[in-house]
Protein backbone atom coordinates (compact mmCIF):
# COMPACT_ATOMS: atom_id res chain seq x y z
CA UNK A 1 0.00 0.00 0.00
CA UNK A 2 0.95 3.62 -0.52
CA UNK A 3 0.66 5.05 2.98
CA UNK A 4 0.66 8.73 3.91
CA UNK A 5 2.46 9.17 7.24
CA UNK A 6 1.56 12.45 8.91
CA UNK A 7 4.19 13.66 11.35
CA UNK A 8 6.76 11.63 9.43
CA UNK A 9 9.61 13.87 10.56
CA UNK A 10 9.00 13.18 14.24
CA UNK A 11 10.73 10.70 16.52
CA UNK A 12 8.16 7.93 16.07
CA UNK A 13 7.16 9.05 12.57
CA UNK A 14 10.63 8.43 11.15
CA UNK A 15 10.62 4.94 12.63
CA UNK A 16 7.18 4.25 11.13
CA UNK A 17 8.36 5.35 7.68
CA UNK A 18 11.31 2.96 7.88
CA UNK A 19 9.18 0.09 9.23
CA UNK A 20 6.70 0.53 6.39
CA UNK A 21 9.52 0.43 3.84
CA UNK A 22 10.96 -2.72 5.34
CA UNK A 23 7.52 -4.36 5.29
CA UNK A 24 7.10 -3.70 1.56
CA UNK A 25 4.74 -0.72 1.77
CA UNK A 26 5.39 2.59 0.04
CA UNK A 27 5.42 5.37 2.65
CA UNK A 28 4.72 8.96 1.64
CA UNK A 29 6.02 11.39 4.26
CA UNK A 30 3.86 14.36 5.18
CA UNK A 31 5.87 17.17 6.78
CA UNK A 32 5.28 20.80 7.61
CA UNK A 33 8.65 21.53 5.98
CA UNK A 34 11.23 19.48 4.09
CA UNK A 35 13.97 19.98 6.68
CA UNK A 36 13.43 16.73 8.55
CA UNK A 37 15.82 13.85 7.98
CA UNK A 38 14.21 10.92 6.22
CA UNK A 39 15.58 7.89 4.33
CA UNK A 40 16.72 8.60 0.79
CA UNK A 41 14.03 7.80 -1.75
CA UNK A 42 11.00 8.55 0.45
CA UNK A 43 8.54 10.88 -1.22
CA UNK A 44 7.93 14.04 0.82
CA UNK A 45 4.79 16.15 0.70
CA UNK A 46 4.52 19.37 2.69
CA UNK A 47 1.21 20.09 4.39
CA UNK A 48 -0.31 21.57 7.51
CA UNK A 49 -3.10 19.87 9.46
CA UNK A 50 -4.86 23.23 9.82
CA UNK A 51 -4.73 24.16 6.11
CA UNK A 52 -7.39 22.14 4.30
CA UNK A 53 -6.23 22.48 0.70
CA UNK A 54 -2.72 21.28 1.55
CA UNK A 55 -4.19 18.14 3.14
CA UNK A 56 -6.21 17.30 0.04
CA UNK A 57 -3.08 17.67 -2.08
CA UNK A 58 -1.03 15.52 0.31
CA UNK A 59 -3.58 12.69 0.08
CA UNK A 60 -3.49 12.22 -3.68
CA UNK A 61 -2.86 8.65 -4.85
CA UNK A 62 -2.55 7.05 -1.40
CA UNK A 63 -4.37 4.01 -0.03
CA UNK A 64 -4.16 4.59 3.72
CA UNK A 65 -3.01 7.04 6.39
CA UNK A 66 -0.91 6.62 9.52
CA UNK A 67 -1.73 9.75 11.49
CA UNK A 68 1.06 10.73 13.88
CA UNK A 69 1.14 14.52 13.45
CA UNK A 70 0.21 16.53 16.51
CA UNK A 71 1.36 18.11 19.74
CA UNK A 72 2.57 15.72 22.44
CA UNK A 73 3.93 17.48 25.52
CA UNK A 74 1.66 16.95 28.51
CA UNK A 75 3.16 19.71 30.66
CA UNK A 76 3.02 22.23 27.83
CA UNK A 77 -0.63 21.37 27.21
CA UNK A 78 -1.60 22.79 30.62
CA UNK A 79 -0.37 26.18 29.45
CA UNK A 80 -1.69 25.96 25.86
CA UNK A 81 -4.89 23.88 25.91
CA UNK A 82 -6.50 25.71 22.99
CA UNK A 83 -3.46 25.10 20.79
CA UNK A 84 -3.47 21.40 21.68
CA UNK A 85 -7.16 20.99 20.87
CA UNK A 86 -6.77 23.00 17.65
CA UNK A 87 -3.94 20.85 16.33
CA UNK A 88 -4.86 17.45 17.73
CA UNK A 89 -8.63 17.61 17.30
CA UNK A 90 -9.39 20.22 14.64
CA UNK A 91 -6.39 19.00 12.66
CA UNK A 92 -7.74 15.46 12.78
CA UNK A 93 -11.15 16.66 11.60
CA UNK A 94 -9.44 18.38 8.68
CA UNK A 95 -7.53 15.21 7.83
CA UNK A 96 -10.73 13.14 7.89
CA UNK A 97 -12.46 15.67 5.60
CA UNK A 98 -9.54 15.50 3.18
CA UNK A 99 -9.58 11.69 3.30
CA UNK A 100 -13.28 11.77 2.42
CA UNK A 101 -12.60 14.12 -0.47
CA UNK A 102 -9.93 11.76 -1.81
CA UNK A 103 -11.80 8.53 -1.10
CA UNK A 104 -9.14 7.25 1.34
CA UNK A 105 -10.81 5.07 3.98
CA UNK A 106 -8.06 3.32 5.99
CA UNK A 107 -6.64 5.10 9.05
CA UNK A 108 -4.24 4.15 11.84
CA UNK A 109 -4.11 6.78 14.56
CA UNK A 110 -1.28 7.36 17.04
CA UNK A 111 -2.97 7.82 20.40
CA UNK A 112 -1.69 7.60 23.97
CA UNK A 113 -2.07 5.41 27.03
CA UNK A 114 -2.21 8.62 29.08
CA UNK A 115 -5.94 8.72 28.28
CA UNK A 116 -6.52 6.10 30.99
CA UNK A 117 -5.23 8.49 33.63
CA UNK A 118 -4.04 6.76 36.79
CA UNK A 119 -6.31 3.76 37.38
CA UNK A 120 -5.80 1.50 40.37
CA UNK A 121 -6.36 -1.55 38.16
CA UNK A 122 -3.05 -2.75 36.72
CA UNK A 123 -2.09 -3.73 34.09
CA UNK A 124 -4.35 -1.47 32.06
CA UNK A 125 -6.64 -3.10 29.51
CA UNK A 126 -8.65 -1.41 26.77
CA UNK A 127 -11.90 -1.85 28.70
CA UNK A 128 -10.90 0.62 31.40
CA UNK A 129 -12.83 3.91 31.45
CA UNK A 130 -11.05 6.95 30.08
CA UNK A 131 -9.86 9.55 32.60
CA UNK A 132 -7.49 11.92 30.78
CA UNK A 133 -5.39 13.78 33.37
CA UNK A 134 -4.27 16.74 31.23
CA UNK A 135 -5.25 18.64 28.06
CA UNK A 136 -2.88 16.60 25.87
CA UNK A 137 -4.56 13.31 26.81
CA UNK A 138 -7.99 14.92 26.56
CA UNK A 139 -7.23 16.17 23.06
CA UNK A 140 -6.17 12.68 21.99
CA UNK A 141 -9.33 11.22 23.52
CA UNK A 142 -11.41 13.77 21.58
CA UNK A 143 -9.55 12.93 18.35
CA UNK A 144 -10.27 9.24 18.94
CA UNK A 145 -13.95 10.08 19.38
CA UNK A 146 -14.06 12.01 16.11
CA UNK A 147 -12.39 9.12 14.31
CA UNK A 148 -14.72 6.55 15.87
CA UNK A 149 -17.85 8.43 14.86
CA UNK A 150 -16.55 8.91 11.31
CA UNK A 151 -16.00 5.16 11.18
CA UNK A 152 -19.50 4.46 12.52
CA UNK A 153 -20.88 6.74 9.81
CA UNK A 154 -19.26 4.47 7.23
CA UNK A 155 -16.56 6.91 6.16
CA UNK A 156 -13.49 4.92 7.23
CA UNK A 157 -12.15 1.85 8.94
CA UNK A 158 -9.85 2.95 11.74
CA UNK A 159 -7.54 1.65 14.44
CA UNK A 160 -6.25 3.74 17.35
CA UNK A 161 -2.96 2.67 18.89
CA UNK A 162 -2.60 3.84 22.48
CA UNK A 163 1.17 4.06 22.84
CA UNK A 164 2.88 3.97 26.21
CA UNK A 165 6.37 5.33 27.09
CA UNK A 166 8.19 5.15 23.77
CA UNK A 167 11.96 5.18 24.20
CA UNK A 168 15.32 4.21 22.63
CA UNK A 169 17.06 5.61 19.60
CA UNK A 170 17.41 9.32 19.03
CA UNK A 171 14.74 10.47 21.48
CA UNK A 172 14.72 14.28 21.13
CA UNK A 173 12.97 14.98 24.44
CA UNK A 174 15.60 15.61 27.14
CA UNK A 175 12.92 15.65 29.85
CA UNK A 176 12.19 11.93 29.51
CA UNK A 177 13.81 9.56 31.93
CA UNK A 178 16.05 7.54 29.57
CA UNK A 179 17.69 10.62 27.97
CA UNK A 180 18.09 12.21 31.42
CA UNK A 181 19.76 9.13 32.87
CA UNK A 182 22.09 8.78 29.89
CA UNK A 183 23.00 12.47 30.04
CA UNK A 184 24.15 11.88 33.61
CA UNK A 185 26.07 8.77 32.53
CA UNK A 186 27.76 10.83 29.82
CA UNK A 187 28.72 13.55 32.30
CA UNK A 188 26.53 16.12 30.58
CA UNK A 189 24.48 16.62 33.71
CA UNK A 190 25.73 16.23 37.28
CA UNK A 191 23.01 13.79 38.40
CA UNK A 192 19.54 12.41 37.85
CA UNK A 193 16.82 13.89 40.03
CA UNK A 194 14.44 11.22 41.30
CA UNK A 195 11.09 11.76 43.00
CA UNK A 196 11.01 9.94 46.32
CA UNK A 197 12.73 6.57 46.38
CA UNK A 198 12.57 6.04 42.60
CA UNK A 199 10.36 2.96 42.82
CA UNK A 200 7.50 4.26 40.62
CA UNK A 201 7.02 1.83 37.74
CA UNK A 202 6.26 2.65 34.09
CA UNK A 203 5.84 0.69 30.85
CA UNK A 204 8.70 1.42 28.42
CA UNK A 205 8.33 0.60 24.71
CA UNK A 206 11.13 0.50 22.13
CA UNK A 207 10.46 2.92 19.28
CA UNK A 208 11.03 0.12 16.75
CA UNK A 209 8.32 -1.97 18.41
CA UNK A 210 5.99 1.05 18.29
CA UNK A 211 6.68 1.42 14.57
CA UNK A 212 6.01 -2.26 13.89
CA UNK A 213 2.62 -1.86 15.54
CA UNK A 214 1.59 0.58 12.80
CA UNK A 215 2.59 -1.96 10.15
CA UNK A 216 0.63 -4.69 11.94
CA UNK A 217 -2.39 -2.38 12.19
CA UNK A 218 -2.27 -1.61 8.47
CA UNK A 219 -1.90 -5.26 7.55
CA UNK A 220 -5.01 -6.16 9.56
CA UNK A 221 -6.83 -2.88 9.05
CA UNK A 222 -10.41 -2.40 10.17
CA UNK A 223 -13.19 -2.71 7.64
CA UNK A 224 -15.01 0.47 6.68
CA UNK A 225 -17.50 1.17 9.45
CA UNK A 226 -15.31 -0.33 12.17
CA UNK A 227 -13.17 1.30 14.84
CA UNK A 228 -10.81 -0.66 17.08
CA UNK A 229 -8.49 0.42 19.88
CA UNK A 230 -5.27 -1.27 21.05
CA UNK A 231 -2.75 -0.80 23.84
CA UNK A 232 0.80 -0.79 22.50
CA UNK A 233 3.35 -1.29 25.27
CA UNK A 234 5.81 -3.79 26.65
CA UNK A 235 3.42 -5.20 29.22
CA UNK A 236 6.15 -5.07 31.86
CA UNK A 237 7.09 -2.36 34.30
CA UNK A 238 10.43 -0.78 35.16
CA UNK A 239 11.19 1.80 37.82
CA UNK A 240 13.43 4.84 37.61
CA UNK A 241 16.01 2.93 39.65
CA UNK A 242 15.74 0.06 37.15
CA UNK A 243 16.53 2.50 34.33
CA UNK A 244 19.54 3.82 36.25
CA UNK A 245 20.80 0.29 36.89
CA UNK A 246 20.39 -0.59 33.20
CA UNK A 247 22.31 2.53 32.20
CA UNK A 248 25.16 1.63 34.51
CA UNK A 249 25.28 -1.91 33.09
CA UNK A 250 25.20 -0.72 29.49
CA UNK A 251 27.64 2.19 29.78
CA UNK A 252 29.93 0.92 32.51
CA UNK A 253 29.60 4.34 34.13
CA UNK A 254 28.17 5.52 37.40
CA UNK A 255 24.92 7.53 37.37
CA UNK A 256 24.66 9.85 40.40
CA UNK A 257 21.17 10.19 41.86
CA UNK A 258 19.66 13.07 43.81
CA UNK A 259 16.46 12.16 45.64
CA UNK A 260 13.79 14.83 45.73
CA UNK A 261 10.61 14.83 47.82
CA UNK A 262 8.02 12.29 46.68
CA UNK A 263 5.63 13.50 43.98
CA UNK A 264 1.90 12.88 43.83
CA UNK A 265 2.09 10.17 41.18
CA UNK A 266 0.81 6.61 40.74
CA UNK A 267 3.09 3.83 41.89
CA UNK A 268 2.61 1.79 38.70
CA UNK A 269 1.31 2.40 35.16
CA UNK A 270 1.68 -0.74 33.02
CA UNK A 271 -0.39 -1.76 30.02
CA UNK A 272 -1.89 -5.07 28.97
CA UNK A 273 -1.04 -5.48 25.25
CA UNK A 274 -2.69 -8.90 24.87
CA UNK A 275 -5.46 -7.65 22.57
CA UNK A 276 -2.86 -6.39 20.08
CA UNK A 277 -1.09 -9.75 20.27
CA UNK A 278 -4.30 -11.70 19.67
CA UNK A 279 -5.88 -9.53 16.97
CA UNK A 280 -2.94 -7.82 15.23
CA UNK A 281 -0.30 -10.49 15.72
CA UNK A 282 1.95 -7.83 17.26
CA UNK A 283 4.27 -8.38 20.19
CA UNK A 284 7.20 -6.28 21.44
CA UNK A 285 10.57 -7.69 20.40
CA UNK A 286 13.06 -5.06 21.55
CA UNK A 287 11.40 -3.56 24.61
CA UNK A 288 13.47 -5.17 27.35
CA UNK A 289 15.07 -2.38 29.34
CA UNK A 290 18.71 -3.16 28.52
CA UNK A 291 18.00 -3.11 24.76
CA UNK A 292 16.16 0.21 25.05
CA UNK A 293 19.00 1.78 27.00
CA UNK A 294 21.70 0.25 24.78
CA UNK A 295 20.09 1.58 21.61
CA UNK A 296 19.60 5.02 23.14
CA UNK A 297 23.26 5.04 24.25
CA UNK A 298 24.42 3.95 20.79
CA UNK A 299 22.42 6.79 19.26
CA UNK A 300 24.13 9.28 21.58
CA UNK A 301 27.52 7.85 20.56
CA UNK A 302 26.71 8.25 16.87
CA UNK A 303 25.65 11.83 17.43
CA UNK A 304 28.86 12.58 19.33
CA UNK A 305 27.02 13.53 22.51
CA UNK A 306 29.25 11.65 25.00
Amino acid sequence: MRVLVTGAGGYIGRAVVEALRQAGHEPVAMLRSERSRLPVGVEIRTSDLLVADTLVKALRDVDAVCHLAGLTRARESWEQPLRYFAVNVTGTVGLLEAMAARGVNILVFASTGAIYGTPESQPMGEDLPDAPPHPYAASKQAAESVIEWQARAGGIGALALRLFNVAAGADPDPTRIVPRVLAAAAGQSPSVEVNGDGSAVRDFLHVDDAARAFVAALDSHAEVGQFRRYNIGSGTGASVLDVVAAAERVTGRSVPIVHRPPAAEPQALVCDPSRAAAELGWKPRRSDLDTIVQDAWTSRTQQGRQ
